[in-house]
């Protein structure tokens, strides 16, 4: 359970990005946010319940 202040979104929310990194691994490429969401450097996530959220990097347009 998150104790920061104010609380960090948890994984079912849509701005589940913003919570706190407590993991960090850039080697790696992933974090592990205080919602228990793993988030990877391509923008892809692994929710708590084993969900795959797939990368979800803006498109620039040209």
């Amino acid at each position: 359970m998150c104790t920061h202040t104010p609380r960090c979104p948890s994984a079912d929310s849509p701005d589940r990005e913003a919570a706190i990194v407590v993991a960090g691994h850039p080697e790696q490429g992933w974090s592990l946010l205080c919602n228990a969401v793993v988030l990877f450097e391509d923008t892809g996530e692994l929710l708590p319940d084993g969900q795959v959220v797939a990368p979800h990097r803006p498109v620039a347009l040209v």
